[in-house]
């Protein structure tokens, strides 16, 4: 048997501002839908399932991510989550410059957690709020091949 990751799915409450944000980053769509029916409800597991989604990946052809905005269900708010919680942890980056990349995300209202910090000689991270709160990590190569 093989495996590849297809995509990361995140639900988020609005997908145009959502959008924005991950193609300011350097994400592009590759599609954008409004699903629903009975497939949608057997593949989801959710009863009446409508949702606006858009596929995006990463410049380089390997990451993609699938932001849904539920319209049916009504979508749940939570508390966002901390990076020590059980669960869907975070969504990773490897930037060529984490220090634009984080004027972009500013510009989106998002901002580090705490702030840049390097790892060894290796990398400069930060996790920051994303769109709906999800956590976005930016990591920079510090020794470029």
């Amino acid at each position: 048997m093989s495996i590849a990751l297809e995509n990361v799915g995140i639900a988020i409450r609005d997908i145009d501002a959502a959008i924005a944000f991950f193609t300011d980053l350097g994400l592009t769509v590759l599609g954008r839908e409004t699903v629903s029916g009975e497939w949608a409800d057997t593949a989801v597991g959710l009863d009446g399932n409508h949702a606006r989604i858009a596929m995006l990946q990463t410049p380089d052809g390997h990451g993609r991510l699938e932001l849904f905005e539920y319209i049916h269900p009504e979508a749940i708010e939570t508390e966002p989550t901390r990076p020590h919680e059980i669960g869907m942890h975070r969504v990773a980056f490897s930037v060529d410059d984490i220090d634009r990349a984080l004027e972009i995300a500013a510009r989106h209202g998002c901002h580090p957690l705490r702030g840049v910090a390097t790892y060894e000689d290796v990398y400069k991270l930060c996790y920051l709020r994303g769109p709906s709160g999800i956590i976005v990590m930016l990591a920079e190569a510090l020794q470029k091949d």
